[in-house]
């Protein structure tokens, strides 16, 4: 059974009172894999909105991400201010399987829009939060010399400083593998550059990992730990 047939099918059997149903995710941006999974999202009148269930169907795994008009807009609505959602994408970019009454055509409209126009840019404030996480870790390679901790201490350096790379270029964010693709378009060769300085410290040697991370540190201001300062929450 194909994408699309085992997503229809999918759809038919969720309330009788769907709205709307997208089918999103690699299954229709041509980067399907041997483990893709249908990432469906359905939009209902009413409860038992919203909720997400994870579920197979023939030899497809599947995710369904079930929402009201109402609630689709306030889950976009947070995940636009952490520059990534998933959600907005799947509609933006999604096949529309089932639209009743226009609110899937309004949606996928509206979704387009918003992935077009971008994420909102970070402030002054968020990057210099990212900065001094990124110099604390750089501290903490250089004084490690247990090969363990270095393995993880790198691990979270190469995230961050992807994550960095990608606010900067003004991309959406991205975790695992659409942290890689997204960093393919927004700044080409850094995957690169970060996967064998990674693989140069579990070899014992840390300073092209280093050198990478400072190159992309420097976009945003360079290092920062003497100044750095935060309010706490009383």
């Amino acid at each position: 059974m194909d994408a699309i047939e085992a997503a229809h099918a999918v759809v038919n059997g969720q309330p009788p009172d769907a709205r709307a149903a997208f089918l999103g995710g690699s299954v229709v941006t041509g980067r399907r894999t041997a483990t893709s999974d249908l990432d469906i999202v359905v939009l209902l009148h009413g409860a038992p909105a919203p909720y997400r269930e994870s579920l197979q169907y023939a030899e497809w795994p599947v995710e369904v991400f079930v929402h009201t008009d109402e609630t689709w807009h306030a889950y976009v609505e947070r995940e636009l201010h952490r520059r990534r959602s998933p959600l907005l994408w799947m509609c933006a970019d999604g096949l529309l399987l089932l639209d009743t009454d226009g609110l899937g055509a309004r949606i996928a409209a509206e979704a387009r829009k918003l992935t077009t126009a971008g994420p909102p840019p970070l402030s002054a404030e968020e990057i210099d939060d990212r900065r001094y996480a990124i110099t604390d870790l750089l501290d903490d390679l250089a004084g490690s010399g247990d090969r363990n901790e270095r393995l993880f201490i790198a691990t979270e350096l190469v995230r961050r400083t992807g994550e960095l790379a990608l606010a900067i270029g003004g991309s959406w964010g991205g975790g695992g593998k659409w942290l890689a693709r997204r960093l393919g378009t927004t700044a080409p060769g850094l995957s690169t550059h970060l996967r064998h300085g990674l693989q140069e410290v579990l070899g014992g040697r840390v300073e092209p990992l280093v050198t990478v991370v400072d190159k992309v540190l420097e976009q945003a201001g360079g290092r920062l730990w003497v100044g750095y300062k935060r309010a706490g929450t009383p």
